[in-house]
């Protein structure tokens, strides 16, 4: 791609925790949606594994490789708008990271995500007799306020997998920028005028 420069960007330790995560959160959405006796405890295991997965995702946004720690999703205002303007154009973001709206995007669905995890914790099943493991250090009325808003949150994190999967259709077929395999491979076609801002050696 001219312009561009293949560089590797996403580290093994991410990509392993994006596939676990998007697998442990379809199967644990797909158990508290679809309910029974038999798989209700699943549901709960499940839980308990995301709730390590986004702890260990913060922690990690400390300590982990540049493009996935905390200020790689900082973008200013006019920079935000500076890429809005040039969403329609039918070339490739080639940002060496996310870009300010998939920073955007990934700041919802872990707050999402995250607050489903830790609601879990609270809530009761009254049909199936099941109790969060932290509920009963609560009242009757946060335990109720919570199931709700554990159940709302579900509807919400699957409108925010539908915008994530629209937008790398959107990028794949239009923009011409595969974002699947850089999470699989590790490598990303970045702009040259970004690696040379970071001083990262050509390749090509």
């Amino acid at each position: 791609m001219q312009g561009y420069q293949l560089e590797k960007i996403w580290d093994p330790v991410t990509r392993l925790w994006h596939w676990v995560l998007v697998l442990a959160v379809s199967i644990g959405w797909s158990f508290g949606r679809f309910m029974n006796f038999d798989i209700i405890q699943w549901h709960f295991y499940i839980g308990y594994l995301v709730l390590g997965l986004m702890v260990f995702r913060f922690l990690w946004g400390f300590v982990g490789p540049a493009p996935i720690r905390y200020r790689a999703f900082l973008s200013t205002p006019s920079e935000t708008l500076a890429y809005l303007r040039g969403l329609g154009r039918r070339k490739a973001s080639g940002t060496p990271g996310h870009n300010p709206l998939g920073s955007l995007s990934v700041i919802a669905m872990m707050s999402a995500i995250t607050f489903q995890a830790v609601s879990g914790l609270f809530i009761e099943s009254e049909d199936f007799f099941e109790y969060g493991p932290l509920s009963g250090y609560v009242e009757q009325a946060t335990i109720n306020r919570l199931t709700w808003w554990h159940r709302f949150n579900a509807d919400i994190i699957l409108i925010l997998v539908i915008l994530h999967l629209v937008a790398i259709l959107f990028y794949l077929l239009w923009k011409k920028e595969n974002l699947i395999k850089p999470m699989i491979n590790g490598w990303k076609w970045v702009k040259r005028d970004d690696c040379d801002t970071r001083g990262t050696k050509h390749t090509d």
